[in-house]
C-alpha cells in the first residue's frame, strides 16, 4: 500500500471505512467516491453520505 492519502482512498474504494470528523461525529459506510480535496462519498444500505475533505480528521478501514 502506498503512503499517498489519494493512492489509499482508491485502494479503498468499495470497501467500508469509518471516517472521523473535526467535530467528534463518526461516520460508517463503503466508500464509494472521493475527489481530489478528499470530499468524500459514503454509502450504507439506501443512504448516501457526502463529506467535506476539509471536516475529515481520520479514515479507518
Amino acid at each position: 500500500m502506498s503512503g499517498r492519502p489519494l493512492d489509499v482512498l482508491e485502494e479503498t474504494l468499495g470497501s467500508t471505512v469509518t471516517v472521523t470528523l473535526k467535530g467528534g461525529e463518526i461516520y460508517e459506510g463503503a466508500l464509494a467516491g472521493y475527489d481530489q480535496h478528499m470530499n468524500l462519498v459514503l454509502e450504507e444500505g439506501d443512504n448516501v453520505t457526502i463529506i467535506r475533505g476539509d471536516n475529515v480528521v481520520s479514515i479507518e478501514p
